[in-house]
């Protein structure tokens, strides 16, 4: 009996000893975990949008916060509703927060050289997004290639007008760069064609609803256009309404870009004919591995990386690490197999207002 009095201890000590080594191995945190979820390693990141009254804005931020925090990151999202200064006040903020990184859609670059500069001397790397924020030496540009935008939408109105003609060119923010790269593709495409550029003008802020009056302005100075080319799809949208008023909609070929619903609503309905697709979703994500390693210090030109940015584009002052992404241009033809198939929109939404007899036949 004593013998097994002395195995039964032994027995209680062993399976103590065991419960409590589980206990410790339940309780303790593998070290991905511990960092992922400890506040004080974690990055931040600090994004100033000019608004978000376009559309795509929106989509942008959910991509990019959503991949930033598969990453262990943390944003800060600031909207500075177009106002300047308030964008302004939002970067110094962020700088005042010390975030890691920040990432700036500009309203007008050219007024946000100094607090770039701010954030710089602070040790915080910038991206400029989407928008070139020139002479400010940004540590990165990500953006979709706005020359070629322009050549897509001047190469569907050279395919419409073969023979030549006179166009409308409405055009968004005289203080967006992105506006000139796009004109830049325009101008190269309609090179020789015989399409003449007879009315011009600028959407200050981006303002769509300018374009209406800029429309009817433009058909009292030059006459009806034969085709138009807008910023994008809110300012075609509101040039669509004009050109109602004058019984032209489905007459006159409408270009534009962003590939916004309402748009790919009026193509598919025959009142506009081309928008260009932009994958925002894959700029955002990029944008978002990029900003976490420029926040680690990693070399964003190092071809193992996940990305790797090998151009440059010229800021006015020097040359700025550039990551670019392919655009599309989409048609009542290809509308199914670039938009509704990559998940951009749904094709319930696209076709709303369209019959199921007019559906035949377009859209692949």
């Amino acid at each position: 009996m004593k013998v097994n009095y002395i195995r039964l201890i032994l027995i209680i000590c062993c399976l103590t000893g065991c419960l409590f080594c589980l206990s410790g191995c339940r309780t303790q945190k593998a070290p991905e975990q511990v960092n992922a979820e400890s506040s004080e390693n974690r990055i931040t990141i600090g994004f100033s949008f000019d608004s978000f009254v376009i559309e795509r804005w929106i989509r942008d931020r959910d991509a990019f916060v959503s991949m930033a925090q598969e990453l262990g990151a943390q944003v800060n999202v600031q909207n500075a509703n177009g106002d300047v200064d308030e964008q302004v006040s939002q970067i110094k903020y962020l700088i005042d927060k010390k975030v890691d990184v920040l990432a700036i859609v500009a309203i007008d670059g050219s007024a946000l050289v100094d607090v770039v500069k701010e954030a710089q001397k602070a040790g915080i790397p910038v991206i400029s997004y989407d928008r070139l924020i020139e002479n400010a030496g940004t540590q990165l540009y990500v953006s979709i290639d706005n020359t070629q935008v322009g050549r897509e939408m001047a190469g569907t109105i050279r395919e419409q007008l073969p023979e030549g003609g006179n166009i409308f060119f409405i055009k968004g923010a005289d203080t967006d760069p992105n506006v000139a790269m796009v004109a830049d593709g325009v101008d190269e495409i309609l090179e020789g064609s015989g399409i003449r550029i007879v009315y011009s003008t600028y959407c200050e802020n981006w303002k769509a609803e300018l374009a209406f009056s800029a429309v009817q302005e433009g058909i009292e100075e030059a006459g009806v256009p034969d085709g138009i080319i807008c910023g994008n799809d809110d300012i075609a949208g509101q040039t669509v309404r004009a050109l109602s008023e004058q019984r032209l909609a489905g007459k006159i070929p409408v270009v534009a870009q962003d590939a916004d619903l309402a748009a790919c609503q009026r193509i598919v309905e025959g009142t506009q004919t081309m928008t260009v697709y932009k994958p925002v979703e894959e700029e955002a994500r990029a944008a978002a591995q990029l900003a976490v390693m420029l926040a680690r210090g990693e070399n964003i030109s190092d071809r193992k990386g996940v990305r790797c940015v090998s151009e440059t584009i010229s800021d006015g002052t020097g040359d700025v690490p550039y990551y670019s992404i392919a655009p599309t241009a989409v048609t009542r033809e290809n509308m199914d197999e670039v938009v509704i198939d990559s998940g951009f929109h749904k094709r319930e939404d696209v076709y709303l207002n369209v019959s199921r007899e007019e559906t035949e036949g377009i859209g692949g």
